[in-house]
């Protein structure tokens, strides 16, 4: 793999790095000619058949829409009344940073929060929820929606997607998961696509494609074709149907067919590692959560996270006050290094 080694290259968000090699190869080939408008060309069709051959499921529909907001909430609001509820943790994505689109696109369906430590729902966390009320008051609950990887970086099993599926199942309720990091869960876990989706239960994936190495773009994988039903007229309504989307299918060949999602995001679950590796027995310093997939997060006195920030690094801190850093397809694991070492630094002046 050829990376980019940028002197500034920063992990404050795998939304920094640019486009992958084979994305934007593929993207290029399909920039040839003229091709049919609005999904009816052959590199659309091309990398729905890639997706059905990758997850071992020939019947199950493809979406292209242009970002992960449009994609959870378009396929949320597939799922719901808007006098049904969705079951989420309060760490989740719809919840924290969506603007209220679930909301919007699904008329209303009420957003239900669990309470979790560490971002992950559990079964007993949803059958409280799910229990809480019957009665007609009270939004009924119709959907849980699930972050794979979390938002702090942890990936569900494939025995705890299976436990979750089986309270949805005796509840009566959709299983939706949330999957802009989707390719570093199966990096971490070494499984298939299939089995952490349809095969434990979920019925429908948001499969992230800009985190994974494109540009932009996420794909929406319905495993049962019935509630995929009329879901083009709603990508239309809320302006996520591309009039060129061979442009947004496209590069997903070039991702798909050559193994390059899994490549990318074996490489950033990689670089996490190697951070994670360098700085966990640094005083003062603590991991969050344990580093499962492209994410690192540090629990540091202020002190040291603005000398930090004073040597030129930019990281988040809207989880639990801690320094999160994210790692990308290209991340330069020099950089990684001098990360590890400033931290170090820092944290040994902060003793002094």
């Amino acid at each position: 793999m050829k990376l980019v080694h940028l002197s500034n290259q920063q992990f404050a968000s795998d939304n920094y790095a640019g486009i992958c090699p084979e994305a934007w190869s593929a993207m290029e080939i399909a920039n040839s000619g003229h091709a049919a408008a609005y999904g009816n060309d052959n590199w659309t069709q091309r990398s729905s058949d890639c997706f059905r051959s990758l997850f071992q499921k020939e019947d199950c529909e493809v979406f292209f829409v242009f970002n992960g907001t449009a994609a959870n909430s378009l396929a949320l609001a597939s799922l719901c009344q808007s006098y049904h509820s969705v079951i989420c943790s309060d760490y989740a994505h719809v919840e924290t940073d969506e603007c209220g689109a679930p909301e919007f696109f699904s008329n209303g369906s009420k957003l239900l929060i669990a309470n979790t430590p560490d971002g992950k729902l559990t079964p007993e966390a949803i059958r409280e929820i799910a229990g809480k009320r019957k009665d007609i008051h009270y939004p009924k609950p119709r959907v849980v929606t699930i972050t794979q990887p979390t938002e702090t970086g942890l990936v569900y099993t494939v025995d705890e997607i299976k436990a979750i599926s089986a309270v949805c199942r005796e509840l009566n309720l959709r299983l939706h998961m949330d999957g802009s990091r989707f390719a570093n869960a199966c990096a971490s876990l070494g499984c298939e696509p299939s089995d952490i989706t349809w095969r434990a239960g979920a019925d429908v994936l948001c499969f992230g494609g800009t985190k994974n190495g494109m540009a932009v773009g996420e794909a929406i994988l319905f495993f049962n074709r019935d509630l995929a039903e009329d879901f083009d007229y709603r990508c239309k309504q809320a302006g996520q149907l591309a009039s060129k989307m061979r442009f947004l299918s496209a590069p997903w060949i070039g991702m798909l067919e050559g193994g390059a999602w899994l490549k990318n995001a074996r490489h950033a679950n990689n670089a996490a590692q190697r951070l994670a590796s360098q700085i966990e027995d640094v005083q003062n310093i603590r991991l969050m959560f344990p580093v499962n997939a492209n994410a690192v997060f540090l629990e540091a006195p202020d002190y040291v996270l603005n000398n930090l920030r004073e040597k030129g690094w930019n990281f988040y801190t809207f989880i639990g006050g801690g320094a999160r850093f994210m790692f990308s397809w290209d991340a330069s694991l020099d950089r990684v290094d001098i990360l590890a070492s400033d931290i170090r630094e820092c944290a040994v002046e902060c003793r002094l």
